[in-house]
C-alpha cells in the first residue's frame, strides 16, 4: 500500500503539477480555465432549468472571478515596465508602437480593475454609478489591449513570413559554397524564426477569442454565456499548456 501511495503522489506528473500550480501565472491559469467552464456549464444548466445547480456554479464563476482580481493586484506596474523596456529597443517602427500601446492599455485595465475588486470586497465603497463607469473603463482598456495585440501579432507574423522564405531562398542560392558553420548558424535562425512565429499564431488564437469578452461586456457584440465560457476555457487551456511547458523544461 505505502508503496502504491509513494507511486501515486511521487509520479512525475504530479510534481510538475506541484510546479505548474508554485507560479502565480499557473494558478491564475487554473482558475480561469475553471472560472469560463463555470460560466459555460451555468449557462448549459439554466437553458434546461435547473437554476438550482446553475447558480452554484454561478457562483464558483463569481468567487474565482475575484480571486483572480486579488492574484493580479501586482500586475499594471509588470505592463508599465514592459511598455517602457519596449520603448527604449529598436525595432520594427509599427510593432514596437503597437507593443508599447498594448501594455499601457494593459496597465490601464488592471488597475482599473483593482478598483473593481476593492469595491467588490467592500474595501473601498464606489456609488453604482461610478461602479458601472469604472467597470466599463477596464473592459475599454481590455478590448484596446487585445486589439492592439492582434495587430501586433498580425504585423509580426507578416515580418517573420518574409525573413522565413528570405532565409530559404538564401539557403538555395548558396547551395554547396556553404560551409558548415553558415549552414549551422541559419539552421538556428532559421529554427528561432520558426518558434516565435508559432508563439505569434498561439497569441493570435487567444486574442481572436478573447476579444469577444469585453466586447460582450461593452455591448459591441451579443454573444450568449455559453460561447464566451467555451471561448475562456479555450484560451486559458492554450496559455496554460504553454506555462506547463516552459516551468517543465519542454519545448
Amino acid at each position: 500500500m505505502a508503496a502504491i501511495s509513494s507511486q501515486i503522489i511521487l509520479h512525475p506528473t504530479v510534481s510538475q503539477s506541484l510546479k505548474f500550480g508554485g507560479t502565480t501565472l499557473g494558478r491564475d491559469k487554473a482558475y480561469r480555465a475553471i472560472q469560463y467552464f463555470a460560466r459555460f456549464y451555468a449557462w448549459f444548466l439554466l437553458s434546461k432549468g435547473d437554476k438550482e445547480s446553475a447558480a452554484r456554479w454561478n457562483a464558483l464563476k463569481t468567487h474565482l472571478t475575484t480571486a483572480r482580481k486579488l492574484l493580479r493586484l501586482g500586475k499594471p506596474l509588470e505592463h508599465l515596465q514592459a511598455a517602457l523596456k519596449a520603448a527604449l529597443v529598436s525595432g520594427p517602427a509599427g510593432e514596437q508602437i503597437t507593443t508599447i500601446g498594448r501594455q499601457i492599455s494593459y496597465f490601464g485595465y488592471l488597475s482599473f480593475d483593482a478598483l473593481v475588486w476593492s469595491n467588490a470586497i467592500k474595501f473601498y465603497s464606489l456609488s453604482s454609478e461610478t461602479s458601472t463607469k469604472v467597470s466599463k473603463l477596464a473592459n475599454r482598456f481590455w478590448l484596446a489591449g487585445i486589439l492592439l495585440s492582434i495587430v501586433n501579432g498580425t504585423l509580426k507574423s507578416v515580418r517573420l513570413a518574409k525573413e522565413e522564405r528570405k532565409l530559404k531562398h538564401s539557403k538555395t542560392a548558396w547551395g554547396a559554397e556553404k560551409d558548415a558553420g553558415q549552414d549551422a548558424q541559419q539552421e538556428m535562425r532559421l529554427s528561432t524564426i520558426l518558434a516565435s512565429r508559432n508563439a505569434t499564431r498561439h497569441q493570435l488564437v487567444i486574442d481572436l477569442l478573447d476579444v469577444w469578452i469585453p466586447a460582450t461586456n461593452l455591448g459591441i457584440s451579443n454573444m450568449n454565456d455559453g460561447v464566451l465560457g467555451i471561448c475562456g476555457l479555450i484560451t486559458s487551456l492554450i496559455a496554460g499548456q504553454q506555462h506547463w511547458q516552459s516551468v517543465n523544461g519542454k519545448k
